[in-house]
């Protein structure tokens, strides 16, 4: 009676959660897994109680058919002891030990036994471990395949040919990090350069952009000459970025924050440095604030 009841309870959840389950706002999430998983362990409980009861049917359903059929209950009894001590003999184990490094027991030592000695020493007739003729054989191989991919056919690379893509792969890795961190640079950040490469970078965006107001040269048009030692906004490659970047709308000057991406705003800044004091021809009169000592200042990396 007590199973059959178990097994009722358990049809008459699995047909209620289901529904419980349907509304969320009843039981959260969490307790429906909580609920689902402790289901489980109990069905598979039930299912191995149901195995045991059915072992233990059988059982008693043999004894009743062996009675039936004129056995006595003595001879049962001494069925089932034969059968349990079959079950106790224990059949010799080989050792772990022997077994990998391929030895043979103690006992059976007489029979290995070499024909020589000497001085009474005699020694044992064991085979060469399978795991070591294994490992042999395994690296023969290896050196083969080894010497037709590196040295014959050349489908792999060399210690040199490798750290040559290494080291091509590491310069384009390099490359790509610093086009990238050039643009990080802001009017906080950015750092005069006397590079030849960004001198000329910031010259032939000067000449794009920047030359119909401050002249081919810089020595100025509608704009200021960015050549002398006066200066508007500032003569510090900080004051040039940000008059770059931000303009001046005041007075006509438009902010290139839109059309020039950080480093290109940097490069000119460094252009416009690097023109001070070259006394081209044409230079408009001096405008601004003198600023001699920034300005004779030589520009550094």
């Amino acid at each position: 009676m007590n199973y059959k009841r178990i097994i009722l309870l358990s049809a008459l959840f699995l047909t209620v959660q289901p529904v419980m389950a349907a509304n969320d706002t009843l039981i959260p999430a969490d307790v429906r897994d909580y609920l689902g998983y402790g289901l489980i362990s109990i069905t598979l409980l039930l299912f191995i109680a149901v195995l045991l009861v059915m072992l233990k049917t059988f059982r008693i359903l043999t004894r009743v058919v062996f009675k039936y059929q004129g056995t006595t209950e003595e001879a049962i009894i001494a069925a089932e002891k034969e059968e349990k001590a079959a079950k106790k003999i224990v059949k010799p184990k080989v050792e772990v030990w022997n077994k990998l490094l391929s030895l043979r027991p103690l006992e059976e030592e007489k029979d290995l036994l070499i024909a020589h000695d000497y001085d009474g020493i005699q020694e044992l007739d064991n085979p060469i471990p399978a795991w070591f003729m294994y490992l042999f054989y395994g690296t023969i191989i290896f050196g083969i395949c080894y010497l037709l991919t590196y040295h014959v056919f050349g489908l792999g690379q060399l210690q040199y040919d490798e750290y040559k893509t290494e080291m091509a792969q590491a310069d384009v890795a390099k490359k790509e990090y610093l086009s990238k961190a050039a643009n990080l640079v802001d009017e906080n950040s950015v750092k005069s350069s006397s590079d030849p490469a960004v001198i000329s970078a910031g010259q032939a965006i000067f000449t794009l952009r920047c030359a119909p107001c401050h002249g081919d040269h810089g020595q100025g048009n509608v704009g200021p000459n960015l050549t002398d030692d006066y200066w508007l906004h500032g003569s510090k490659i900080n004051d040039l970025f940000k008059t770059i970047k931000y303009g001046v709308l005041a007075k006509g000057m438009p902010t290139w924050e839109k059309q020039l991406s950080p480093r290109q705003i940097a490069d000119v800044a460094n252009f416009v440095k690097s023109i001070h004091d070259t006394h081209p021809a044409g230079a408009k009169a001096p405008q601004g604030v003198l600023e001699k000592e920034e300005s004779n200042k030589p520009a550094s990396k």
